[in-house]
C-alpha cells in the first residue's frame, strides 16, 4: 500500500460549507465529574467557563442549532445564563454518546434534526472549522458517521497510548478517507505520516440511535475506544483531515495552556 494514503491534509480553512439538505443539532455533553480536574466544565477560560467557550466555537461553526446536555444542574444554569439551550439528562450516563441521544430525544422528539454533531464540553480552544470538518463526510449517504484527525507532529505523540490513531485509507489527494480502525498502538506500520483523532462527531440520526442500541464489543472494551463499536458493527465511518487537533483540557497543565491560547486570540 503506497504512503501517500496517509499524507494528505486539508485546511480547516478550505472546510466546504454545511450543506442545506440538513438539518443539523450541535449537542454539547457536560457533566461535573471528573477524574483528573474537578469541576473542569465550569472552570474559567478567558473569562469564561470552560463549557460555554467549547459552546462558543460550536456556534461559530455555523453548523445549527447549539444545546448544552447537562448532566448537573449548576451546568444548565451556567448555559442559560451565557444565553445557550440547556437540557438535562441523566448525570449517570456511561458515555457522551448516551447523553446527547437522550437529549436529541427530549429537545426533538419529532426526529427534525437529521444529524447530531456531538462537540465535548472541554475543547474551548477548537478552530470552529474542524467542527465543519466532521460533517463534511456525510455529503456521502454511505457515511454513518462523521470525524476528523490531524497529522501527528510530536514524536513522542506516536507512541503515547493516550493518543489515538485513526488508520485511514485515502485515494490519492484526498481530505477524506474511510476509518478501517482506531487504535493506541502505534499504526499503520511502516513510513509515513500516522493520526491524531479529534473526539468530534458527526451522527446521522439513525446511526447515533443504532450506536447506543449496541452493547460494548469486545475491541471496544480491549483498546477503551467507544467507535470501534460502531466499526464492529459493520457501521462506516469518514475522516476529514484538518491541519491541527484542538487542545483538550483533562489537567491543570492543560488549563494553563487553554487560558494562554484564549487570552492570545482576543489580544
Amino acid at each position: 500500500m503506497s504512503n501517500e494514503r496517509f499524507l494528505c491534509v486539508v485546511s480547516p480553512a478550505d472546510t466546504p460549507a454545511v450543506s442545506s439538505k440538513f438539518n443539523p443539532l450541535v449537542l454539547i455533553p457536560a457533566r461535573m465529574a471528573s477524574t483528573r480536574l474537578a469541576d473542569k466544565m465550569l472552570l474559567d477560560v478567558g473569562g469564561l467557563p470552560m463549557v460555554i467557550q467549547s459552546a462558543n466555537r460550536a456556534k461559530e461553526a455555523n453548523v445549527g442549532r447549539v444545546v448544552i446536555a447537562a448532566g448537573d444542574q449548576v451546568i444548565a444554569d451556567a448555559a442559560v445564563a451565557h444565553g445557550f439551550e440547556a437540557v438535562m439528562t441523566d448525570p449517570d450516563h456511561p458515555s457522551g454518546s448516551d447523553r446527547i441521544w437522550e437529549a436529541a430525544g427530549k429537545i426533538d422528539p419529532d426526529g427534525q434534526h437529521d444529524v447530531i454533531i456531538n462537540v465535548q464540553g472541554d475543547v474551548p480552544t477548537v478552530d470552529p472549522a474542524v467542527i465543519r470538518a466532521c460533517f463534511a463526510p456525510l455529503e456521502d449517504p454511505d457515511v454513518d458517521i462523521g470525524t476528523a484527525a490531524a497529522v501527528i507532529i510530536d514524536e513522542d505523540e506516536k507512541t503515547d497510548p493516550n493518543s489515538v490513531k485513526p488508520v485511514v485509507a485515502l485515494a490519492p489527494g484526498a481530505t477524506i478517507g474511510r476509518a478501517l480502525y482506531f487504535t493506541r498502538a502505534t499504526a499503520p506500520h511502516g513510513e509515513g505520516d500516522l493520526l491524531h483523532h479529534i473526539g468530534l462527531y458527526a451522527y446521522r440520526r439513525a446511526a447515533l440511535e443504532r450506536f447506543v442500541s449496541l452493547p460494548p464489543s469486545p475491541l471496544e472494551k480491549r483498546e477503551k475506544l467507544e467507535q470501534l463499536r460502531a466499526l464492529e458493527d459493520g457501521m462506516r465511518i469518514d475522516v476529514a483531515l484538518v491541519d491541527t487537533a484542538p487542545l483538550t483540557v483533562d489537567t491543570p497543565s492543560d488549563l494553563e495552556r487553554a487560558r494562554i491560547a484564549i487570552q492570545s486570540l482576543a489580544s
